[in-house]
Order: C-alpha cells, then structure tokens, then sequence
C-alpha cells in the first residue's frame, strides 16, 4: 500500500496508477443491507427468484452500492497521511457501464490524476475503474475528488 505524507508526494503522483484492490466478492447480504439501508429494494437487487428469469439472469448490486464500495477498496491500495483533515469533496463523472451480478468478484483500480492548490491545502483528483471478474466492461468509473487541508 502506498502512504502519501506531504503535499509534495501527491502533487509528484499526478498521472500515477496507485494499485489495483484485492478482489471482493458481492453477495446477496451486502445488497440486501445496501436496500435497507437506503430503501431501494427494487426487485433486480433482492428478489431472487424473480430476477432469475428477469433481464440479467439475477439479482444485480445497486450501482451506488458498487460506488460507495470505492473508500473500502481504495484503503488497500493508498492513504492520504498528510497533516490536516482528508474530506471528500464529491464526484466529477460517475458511470455503470456494467452490472454485477451477485457472486461476481469487483476490484478497483486507482489512478491520481489531479492535484491542484487551494487556499486551504489540495485538492486531490482520483479516477477508479471498479472492474468484475471475468469480464471487459467494467461496472462502475468514477472520478472522485478529495480535499486534503492543511494541518
């Protein structure tokens, strides 16, 4: 895992591939709790039976599940160990150009693409391509952007 202490080191990634995540495997109770929580249990997520004969051949994770699995896969890869608070800042592009289906393995690959000043520190610029085992699209490519601030 590569540990970023100064704004120096991040600003000399630019253009960097961190890493790629150790595979995950998504599973029925994941999205199942992914439903709950944000109370979309539409039936391709987690009616099993009824997704079976339905479009994808089953249940398929929610494509904001797939994103809000970015943090946890990008911890294997990088931190930000800087001196001041680490805030996400919000997503310039985000797209699901697959599903997952449920049983399938994802893995995120990390690049930092952009580092620009701020009064208060940087603003830190990261593209993820979240791919699935076995095939060529992947289901999710975001670009994300952190603010790290100064200590």
């Amino acid at each position: 895992m590569r540990t970023f202490t100064t704004f120096d080191e991040v600003a000399a990634a630019v253009g960097e591939e961190l890493g790629t995540s150790e595979w995950l495997t998504v599973d029925q109770e994941r999205v199942n709790t992914f439903a709950d929580a944000t109370g979309d249990h539409q039936w391709i997520h987690v009616d099993v039976e009824r997704s079976a004969t339905g479009p994808f051949g089953g249940t398929i994770a929610h494509g904001y599940l797939t994103l809000s699995l970015i943090p946890m896969l990008g911890t294997t890869i990088f931190a930000f160990d800087t001196p001041g608070a680490k805030l996400n800042y919000g997503a310039n592009k985000v797209r699901f150009p697959n599903p997952v289906l449920v049983g399938k393995k994802i893995r995120s690959t990390i690049t930092l693409t952009g580092c620009d000043d701020l009064p208060a520190g940087k603003q830190v610029t990261l593209t993820h391509v979240i791919e699935i085992d076995g095939e060529s699209k992947p289901a999710c490519v975001a670009e994300t952007v952190v603010l790290l601030l100064a200590g």
